[in-house]
């Protein structure tokens, strides 16, 4: 299974880019799909994640300006990220677990660079 993750780049404060997460196999049967964040000389951190029902839950720090979706028909995830800051920059990583699969698969990771 691959995961390709994309929409970064150098964006500026105030802005709101879109991440995407595209599976090569579909996700109607996913368990979770979740994106995490490592930033410069930090950990990585839990952002957002959607269960199969469509649940989500967010990491305080973004609650409010993030929102996670899906796209079944195109095995796509989506990040919107709002009213971006300086201190979400980071390297954003999709990682994804299906129903009845004890692993799960990480994507490449999209730079997000918040900056003026």
């Amino acid at each position: 299974v691959q995961l390709q993750a994309c929409g970064g780049g150098l964006v500026q404060p105030g802005d709101s880019p879109r991440l995407s997460c595209t599976a090569s196999r579909s996700i109607v049967s996913i368990n979770s799909m979740t994106w995490y964040r490592q930033a410069p000389g930090k950990q990585r951190e839990l952002v957002a994640s959607i269960s199969s029902s469509g649940g989500s839950r967010y990491v305080d720090a973004v609650k409010g300006r993030f929102t996670i979706s899906r796209d079944n028909a195109k095995n796509t995830v989506f990040l919107q990220m709002n009213s971006l800051k300086p201190e979400d920059t980071a390297v954003y990583y999709c990682y994804a677990i299906w129903q009845g699969e004890g692993y799960g698969y990480w994507g490449q990771g999209t730079e997000v660079t918040v900056s003026s």
